[in-house]
């Protein structure tokens, strides 16, 4: 396993991170201690979760397995990056959600306590509040920083704008400000190389990819079907870009890998990336993977791939002129 610094910061985490989206509502809790103990044995030190996931089991249930896995080994914890999100309803209270900084407060303090940690390494607004003014929201984090409760604060699904606001917001507060941008990025969606990544590169942000597979669109036409893999919404974008996905299996296998591994050694080549999050329902599904940040693609099969799936150009050039 190779390790980057996420963004300016002098932390470093695992290419691969692991994504829990999956623990408790598609992965039973026996099966995601199996699979954080075999992310740990990869090399995999970074994990991230939010305090909506869970699904129907309700909010929370993934944290609170994760809470689970701590709890029967302390020192755990220290050997993990560890990423959660706050943003999303909790409840139907009025005020259990969104950026404001007394749910920021309280929505972290009940982060730690279904974790079970005294801190959160990264803590990530998972999407824009427009309603928050940045000024609230960066001294909800700074008070949680100044109380020991989170060490760096992250954004996610956030827009370019929105990444150079709040950089510069707290850049006149002297802050270290966003470390890390979480965004929707693959090889069918490239959307985020017009304005975020730049962003990102210029404002010192690591961005960490998530969906990188888009839902299962580049894992190959043998990947197991399971899920949202099975969505009418996937099967029609599947039937639209058969062509495309089948020129990009002939690819991969070209190179004597899976389809999957390529399209995540893609992210980790691209300038800017971080991380790219593997969100495994199975451990032979994290497996599968687990060479993938030592696999190069060299200048020719980086072309070939831009060939299948064109990139949006830079931004205002792509659609000014």
């Amino acid at each position: 396993m190779k390790y980057r610094r996420l963004g300016r910061t002098a932390l470093k985490v695992s290419e691969l991170c692991l994504g829990t989206m999956n623990f408790g509502p598609r992965t039973s809790e026996a099966e995601s201690f199996a699979i954080l103990g075999d992310a740990v044995e990869m090399g995999i030190n970074f994990v991230d979760t939010a305090n909506q996931y869970g699904g129907h089991l309700g909010v929370g249930t993934t944290e609170s397995i994760l809470g689970k896995w701590f709890a029967q080994d302390r020192g755990r914890r220290d050997r993990i990056v560890l990423a959660t999100k706050v943003h999303e309803p909790m409840s139907e209270d009025v005020n259990d959600k969104g950026l404001s900084a007394r749910h920021i407060q309280m929505a972290c303090d009940a982060s730690l306590r279904r974790l079970g940690v005294d801190h959160i390494d990264l803590y990530q607004l998972h999407h824009i509040d427009r309603s928050a003014p940045m000024e609230e929201i960066w001294q909800a984090t700074d008070r949680l920083i100044a109380q020991g409760k989170i060490t760096y604060v992250g954004s996610s699904n956030f827009p370019g704008w929105k990444i150079a606001q709040a950089s510069e917001k707290a850049i006149a507060r002297h802050a270290l400000g966003l470390v890390s941008e979480q965004s929707l990025y693959n090889l069918v969606e490239r959307r985020v190389e017009l304005e975020v990544l730049p962003a990102c590169r210029e404002y010192g942000l690591g961005l960490i990819a998530w969906s990188p597979l888009a839902s299962g669109l580049l894992a190959g036409t043998s990947f197991e079907q399971d899920g949202r893999r099975q969505s009418d919404q996937v099967r029609t974008a599947r039937a639209g870009r058969a062509e495309q996905l089948a020129r990009f299996d002939d690819l991969s296998a070209d190179l004597g890998q899976s389809s999957s591994a390529v399209a995540l050694a893609w992210l980790l080549r691209q300038d800017g990336v971080a991380a790219t999050i593997v969100g495994p329902r199975s451990r032979e599904q994290l497996r599968s993977v687990a060479h993938v940040s030592g696999l190069e693609l060299d200048q020719e099969t980086l072309g070939r791939i831009d060939s299948i799936f064109p990139a949006c150009g830079p931004a205002p050039e792509a659609y000014a002129w």
